[in-house]
């Protein structure tokens, strides 16, 4: 599939015509409209597109370009054994007071049955259909190793002009009754961590919570949703997006509290680099000022230079916290993976059921 030709799409546009590929962020700021992958373990791609449109009918991707993996072939990164075992490593370092939350997460993969019916932006139709979610998108650049396709539903940041917005998620149930006062614990202790990174690159005074653990809804579950807005300050107008990304990344939603000592504590406990999960992924427009980089989370990439063959590869997660119940946040992993991985497979119908 590397002969098929760059594109992004989000928002109802679709992108073609690339123009340049740079990993510096300063290139956000500078014109011309970029998609975005910026990876959990500080990679990043910006890739510039010339052609920007609201997409056609015509444009749809064929979905006979995709054929996934059977639901019964992936692989995690972490067993439910080992998982539950770095739930209790956490919630060790938290009665030690080295960390009050920990986002543990497990990437799971597998082999692609025919790689040349491995359209990621094919995958990404299948997903409008089989999970909508509001930040939605596709990067596919095959020549440099980009094939995302992503159906987030958090906000990492958005820009329009110098207001700045973020909307971590930490929460989650199959409905509002399963909400807990832990899981509005977590919200508020990363509302706090969201707080202050904005609060590196905005004006004094102008970071506020303008909704705090609101319920949404998405498919087969419901989070928690809270909103921090901010503004930016006169000496970042000019750095804004390489900036922000300083001060910010990764996203607090899916690292921890404090950040730093929930990042130590990933790297010993998790046995897979995260990639474009748990990262940035969106577009920005520098002409207008504009921009929305999604959470990576509820997302699916492809692994080209895996040694078994192309692999797609796919993230779950929760928040550790002292109250946590390791068997209980397993299950949240599988809650947030069971829906995508049908509909990767293709196991999954328009019309919210699975397929026999």
């Amino acid at each position: 599939m590397r002969d098929l030709p760059p594109v992004a799409r989000f928002g109802g546009l679709i992108a073609t015509d690339l123009r340049d590929v740079t990993s510096d962020p300063a290139a956000l700021d500078s014109s011309g409209w970029w998609a975005v992958v910026a990876g959990f373990e500080g990679e990043v791609v910006c890739a510039r597109f010339a052609d920007v449109r609201p997409a056609t009918p015509a444009d749809a991707p064929d979905p006979a370009r995709w054929s996934g993996p059977a639901t019964g072939a992936w692989h995690s990164s972490l067993d439910r054994d080992a998982y539950t075992a770095g739930v209790r490593r956490v919630r060790a370092h938290i009665a030690a007071g080295d960390v009050y939350q920990v986002n543990l997460c497990r990437v799971l993969s597998a082999r692609l049955p025919d790689p040349d019916r491995s359209d990621v932006d094919a995958l990404t139709a299948l997903l409008a259909h089989g999970n909508p979610a509001p930040y939605a998108g596709t990067i596919r650049l095959p020549a440099h190793g980009v094939e995302v396709a992503t159906a987030s539903p958090e906000l990492y940041l958005r820009r329009t002009g110098r207001t700045v917005d973020s909307g971590p998620i930490k929460g989650t149930g199959r409905t509002a009754a399963d909400l807990s006062d832990k899981d509005r614990a977590e919200n508020v202790m990363i509302v706090d961590l969201v707080r202050n990174d904005l609060g590196r690159v905005c004006a004094t005074g102008t970071v506020t919570v303008p909704a705090l653990c609101a319920v949404e809804e998405h498919p087969g579950l419901v989070h928690l949703v809270s909103t921090v807005r901010g503004d930016l300050a006169d000496a970042h107008e000019k750095t804004a997006w390489a900036d922000l990304l300083t001060a910010t990344f990764p996203p607090g939603s899916v690292t921890g509290a404090p950040k730093e000592s929930a990042l130590r504590i990933i790297g010993e406990l998790e046995r897979a680099p995260r990639g474009p999960y748990c990262g940035g992924i969106g577009w920005v427009d520098a002409d207008r000022g504009t921009g929305e980089l999604a959470v990576g989370i509820r997302t699916f990439w492809i692994d080209r230079t895996d040694p078994g063959g192309p692999a797609l590869r796919f993230g779950a997660g929760a928040g550790i916290i002292w109250d946590s119940d390791p068997v209980r946040e397993w299950a949240e992993t599988e809650l947030k993976a069971h829906r995508l991985l049908a509909v990767a497979s293709g196991r999954h119908g328009t019309s919210g059921g699975e397929q026999s």
